[in-house]
């Protein structure tokens, strides 16, 4: 079933309580990148020119409630006054009044004395202990500010905080624009691919992909595996490793996926290794079964970027999360390079992004046009391949 819309939602005049994802990086009180809250732009816009009035919640980093002296450098480190600014800045047209409190008189005098079209931005919900703990007297704390719910921050959904999943069982609720996007790209996906359909996974840790290489092995036609991880799957292979990234204790699930894959999983064949992590000495490229004992593999290399290139032609609908190898790294991007590339190029296809690094890198490489959709939650998409239930979304209203 679909979830409810905010364009199904009389808004005129009414206190629209949004959660947005404001969680962007910071310099001092600088934001050094806005791109998640001009992604909120469309469903903030939508309602000010429809005389709601606008209470926006997120959080903005992490405040751990343990240490009294420690959550205070926290709070201050993390404090939402430097994203009102950003905002402000994006609509000019819109008073934008920040207020420094997440709950009591000063918050509930600025709600009241809002007019239509207004925009009220609440500090970081993350300074209330029972946000994360999706305390029930908080969310209906939070609901009671508000005559309706829309849920817009993608990269929260698949936590069950107060923010998220607490407020929309008190109001009636709804989806925003970038969710509703979200869930039509990565829903068709998941639920309806155009076929072929490649996945793409690469990062660090099998350990964070588990269920999703276990699912997309289903649903999928090829499933590609670069990164870190890979060297996990070499081991279950009986391949020397050497000092590269290894979760020893996931050998046997990585053994169980290969079995499993037959014809469907796709490893890399050879692979750029260095002597050393922080400043090598030397770094060469060798096959998969040929990496020294004292070398870590640091990319994947020219050979896999083309076996990876071919199985990426005539795909139909593509998903990819997690780099080739340490792209940050000058000298081991290019295996992130050449598949981010590969995709980007592909005709007639539907190709997404699932968040995380693989989203920084398709926009630092210039490809980010090229991809049909990039998500703004990494987590989020990979729980959602992963057929997840994510919380902030299974509570919201149906149509």
């Amino acid at each position: 079933m679909a979830k409810k819309s905010v364009t199904d939602l009389n808004v005129t005049g009414k206190k629209v309580i949004v959660r947005v994802d404001f969680n962007v990086p910071h310099k001092g009180d600088v934001v050094t990148d806005d791109n998640r809250i001009v992604a909120a732009l469309p469903t903030i816009n939508y309602l000010t020119e429809h005389g709601a009035k606008v209470i926006l919640l997120s959080h903005l980093g992490k405040v751990k409630h343990k240490d009294p002296v420690e959550t205070e450098q926290m709070m201050k480190k993390n404090d939402m006054s430097i994203v009102a600014k950003a905002l402000q800045a994006l609509v000019p047209e819109t008073k934008v009044t920040f207020v420094n409190a997440t709950r009591g008189e000063e918050l509930e005098k600025a709600i009241s004395e809002m007019h239509e079209g207004e925009i009220v931005l609440m500090q970081n919900t993350r300074y209330e202990k029972g946000e994360e703990k999706n305390d029930p007297e908080l969310g209906a704390y939070w609901a009671s500010l508000g005559d309706l719910y829309v849920s817009d921050a993608f990269g929260s959904v698949h936590r069950a905080h107060a923010s998220t999943a607490g407020i929309p069982t008190h109001l009636p609720s709804a989806v925003g624009f970038l969710i509703e996007k979200e869930l039509k790209y990565l829903g068709q996906a998941l639920d309806n691919p155009a076929r072929p359909f490649v996945a793409v996974l690469g990062g660090a840790k099998v350990s964070d992909k588990i269920a999703v290489i276990d699912n997309l092995l289903k649903i999928a036609d090829k499933v590609i595996v670069g990164g870190g991880m890979a060297y996990t799957f070499y081991k279950a292979m009986g391949y020397e490793v050497g000092t590269s990234l290894l979760e020893e204790d996931k050998v046997a699930i990585a053994k169980e996926f290969i079995e499993k894959g037959q014809g469907k999983l796709i490893l890399p064949i050879d692979n750029v290794v260095a002597n050393d992590f922080d400043n090598p000495t030397e770094v060469k490229v060798v096959a998969a079964d040929s990496i020294p004992s004292d070398f870590m593999g640091m990319d994947i290399g020219p050979k896999t970027i083309e076996l990876f290139t071919k199985e990426l032609q005539g795909a139909k609908t593509v998903f990819w999360n997690g780099p080739m190898g340490v792209f940050e790294k000058e000298g081991f991007e290019k295996g992130t390079v050449g598949v981010c590339k590969a995709i980007a190029e592909l005709d007639d296809c539907m190709s997404v992004i699932g968040g995380g690094d693989s989203a920084s890198a398709a926009k630092n490489l210039g490809y980010a046009s090229s991809f049909t959709h990039i998500s703004t939650g990494g987590g989020a998409s990979l729980e959602y391949m992963e057929g997840k239930v994510l919380p902030g979304i299974a509570v919201i209203e149906e149509k």
